[in-house]
């Protein structure tokens, strides 16, 4: 063999060095549909790294500052998708509506198990864990309130109280992607319908109580 094939050949065994993405990345390629984060162990996550145990500590203090940097990405990595979804809604012609809560579903069964891991750490996590989560939601509310406020000025029109409709919808499609991971694959198309017409049900009721509040006295 020579030295340019020996150079390019893969050192077996530990790294010297990783990084914390790396590391990341292998807590994420172990947690799989239905396991949280929470249940991998210091030496599962360094040997799927392929480092040793005292190099972890380079990068997190604990297993659960590692598990918190997870939920963080989940978070942000959804909410980039879905603002992609929003965009891709004109260009196919299809509601933004639909269009985000399909890509929504789609995440269940992503190659990265973002959605899983938010759905699964809000309900079963710690409570640091679920703090994080409820924090991620918080983004997506955000955000949600934003669009929500920009639509309107857009149709003239003026819903009430928009960032407690946004928090409304928000749950509502946390709680309804939690009841998808347990039931097939196949029954997803139903719920997506049923997902649609209830934001819309919210949507339209915030326009309605601000043109008659009277139907909240």
């Amino acid at each position: 063999m020579s030295p340019s094939e020996r150079a390019a050949k893969p050192t077996v065994g530990r790294k010297a060095t990783i990084s914390q993405e790396q590391l990341i990345a292998a807590a994420l390629r172990l947690v799989g549909p239905h396991r949280s984060i929470s249940s991998l162990s210091l030496r599962e996550i360094t040997r799927e790294a392929g480092i040793a145990p005292n190099s972890f500590y380079r990068h997190f203090k604990s297993t659960d500052e590692l598990a918190i940097c997870v939920i963080e990405l989940a978070g942000s990595t959804l909410r980039k998708v879905i603002g992609q979804a929003r965009f891709r809604a004109q260009e196919r012609n299809k509601g933004i509506v639909r269009m985000s809560v399909e890509t929504f579903i789609e995440q269940l069964y992503d190659d990265g198990p973002y959605l899983p891991i938010l759905l699964r750490e809000g309900v079963i996590g710690s409570d640091r864990f679920k703090h994080a989560v409820r924090q991620q939601l918080s983004f997506f509310e955000q955000e949600l309130t934003e669009d929500l406020i920009a639509i309107a000025a857009r149709s003239a029109l003026s819903p009430a109280a928009p960032a407690l409709i946004a928090r409304a919808i928000t749950r509502l499609v946390f709680a309804m992607g939690a009841d998808a991971l347990e039931m097939p694959q196949e029954e997803h198309p139903l719920l997506i319908d049923q997902m649609v017409i209830m934001i819309k049900m919210l949507v339209t009721g915030a326009y309605q109580l601000e043109k008659y509040p009277q139907l909240t006295d």
